[in-house]
């Protein structure tokens, strides 16, 4: 098996707020991180629930392993490690009864290993929850995620209320998790520059649709930016441009390959640029 997770032609409406998951489709494969990227109310969250089976999709299918999720499938779930963006766990519990707890859900939990991150992340095992901050909560969830040795991990904004110093540290966890060739990340982040250290590969979507899925090689390497006036932008080939965006006296394109564009195109400035502004050239930017 070549990819750990595989959506096809996923969809899900909720009628009362007018929003539909509109045929998601995308892969990813044995020992990579992706990145998930997207605005507010893009439909990151929704996604992970279909994945999850924690939210029921109106049509598509959804492999993990090789196979599609039942509800009384609970060795797979096993083998999936989960952290939301907020509460994860009661907030009167403490990580002590935490790992009695989570002992009792996973045949795999290490109860040494956990107490091991705890120390590494300065969790104060018996605290309560309630009283840790919103980076201290998260560090927790991630520990736990990680100590009954899944081979997915599914992270949703995992890295946001962490300091860039435990940031850092908490990607070098992330990279480390997936040195094993059987290991892989689903990492749903606002803060690209994360992803952009150590994601293989990203997902963007945008109001429910799948814009593109890219390595990340490709989006810092060879995806650039043209800085063209209006009659330089008249010049362009319409299949050369991804999205563009007007700026004042400036346009703004996204080109797939930034050296080809500026051999193409002489006097054309072609900027690499951020995974942030490739976002919002996407998500802000006009398509052809």
């Amino acid at each position: 098996m070549e990819n750990i997770l595989e959506l096809h032609q996923i969809s899900k409406t909720f009628p009362k707020s007018n929003f539909t998951l509109d045929n998601l489709s995308f892969s990813i494969p044995y020992g990579s991180i992706m990145g998930f990227v997207g605005e507010n109310g893009a439909g990151k969250t929704t996604t992970l629930g279909c994945i999850l089976n924690t939210v029921a999709k109106d049509n598509g299918t959804v492999k993990l392993f090789g196979r599609e999720m039942l509800d009384a499938d609970t060795d797979m779930r096993e083998k999936i490690g989960v952290v939301y963006d907020g509460d994860n766990f009661p907030v009167y519990w403490t990580a002590k009864q935490l790992s009695k707890v989570m002992e009792g859900l996973y045949t795999q939990w290490d109860d040494a290993l956990f107490q091991n991150y705890l120390e590494i992340f300065h969790i104060p095992a018996g605290q309560k929850i309630k009283y840790y901050s919103k980076g201290m909560t998260m560090k927790l969830a991630i520990a736990a995620a990680l100590s009954h040795h899944p081979q997915l991990l599914i992270l949703d904004e995992a890295t946001s209320g962490l300091d860039p110093v435990m940031r850092d540290e908490m990607l070098d966890v992330f990279l480390e998790f997936v040195q094993e060739e059987d290991h892989s990340i689903l990492l749903s982040s606002h803060i690209t520059s994360d992803l952009e250290k150590i994601a293989d590969y990203i997902t963007f979507i945008h109001n429910g649709k799948l814009i593109m899925t890219v390595s990340k090689n490709d989006l810092v390497y060879n995806y650039a930016v043209l800085r063209c006036k209006e009659s330089q932008y008249l010049t362009l080939d319409p299949e050369d441009i991804l999205a563009y965006r007007r700026r004042d006296f400036q346009i703004d394109v996204l080109v797939a390959n930034g050296k080809e564009a500026e051999r193409k195109y002489k006097g054309i400035v072609a900027d690499h640029v951020s995974v942030d502004e490739i976002m919002l050239l996407l998500v802000k930017g006009e398509p052809i």
